[in-house]
């Protein structure tokens, strides 16, 4: 039986690269979408040769909304799955001093996100059947001085998965909320970040194939996330505002 397309929104990414070859791996044909896309010739050849399934290029610009309608049309096929994981980190210091790069950030983790899977949500809706992957933070579970800026445009789009899964429970759309805590990225290269709660992008991929099969509706990557951020969600606020967190 022929497998649905997957497609992945921030395919250069780490992340979305392990992504790719864990539903490749399982036969289902890849459409990679991001800016440039010619820097990920390589990649459809690898997976091609690899796996053999299908894999296109798709160039996609979260940033450009006014798009998003037109970018989905001109795909091949609608997928079975969209998998999103495009994000900004940006430096805190930099989002405090410049309201350009905060609302980079911002737009970058929310808006484009957000719009892009409306519009997948609505096709998918009118198809009848179709699985949404959101790639959302910890980060948004809590404000902190170190990160409040990508966090809080984390944090919205965590509730928006959450409204749109409670919006589509009863039909034939199923919406995966991951939040991966750290991750072994470029992007958090050179941070010193703790190995038990460190996941590598192979488990994040692991992960978002084993909540689609099961249709999962919220995932923390590493369990131990679970427990870690209901503890820094109840810390009293007196308490909160003083620690370095």
């Amino acid at each position: 039986m022929t497998k649905a397309p997957v497609l992945i929104l921030g395919a250069r990414s780490d992340i979305g690269r392990a992504i790719a070859h864990r539903f490749a791996a399982s036969g289902h044909p890849i459409q990679l979408a991001a800016r440039g896309t010619e820097s990920l010739a390589a990649d459809k050849t690898d997976l091609e040769l690899r796996y053999r399934v299908a894999v296109t290029l798709h160039d996609f610009d979260a940033l450009a909304v006014e798009t998003h309608a037109g970018f989905i049309d001109a795909l091949p096929v609608l997928p079975g799955t969209v998998v999103c994981v495009v994000g900004l980190m940006g430096e805190q210091i930099d989002n405090e001093q410049d309201v350009t790069a905060a609302i980079t950030v911002m737009r970058s983790n929310y808006e484009g996100p957000a719009s892009i899977l409306s519009i997948f949500a609505n096709r998918f809706l009118a198809r009848g059947h179709g699985t949404i992957v959101g790639v959302s933070s910890v980060a948004g579970e809590r404000g902190r001085a170190k990160n409040y800026v990508y966090g809080s445009a984390k944090a919205g789009f965590t509730a928006f998965l959450s409204g749109l899964r409670n919006r589509l429970a009863k039909t034939g759309v199923h919406v995966v909320t991951v939040l991966p805590g750290f991750v072994a990225t470029q992007m958090t290269a050179g941070m010193d970040l703790p190995a038990k709660l460190t996941a590598e992008p192979s488990e994040v991929a692991e992960a978002i194939e084993k909540a689609v099969l099961k249709r999962k509706d919220v995932i923390y990557v590493r369990p131990i996330w679970r427990l870690v951020m209901l503890v820094i969600r109840n810390i009293p606020e007196r308490i909160f505002k003083r620690l370095n967190l």
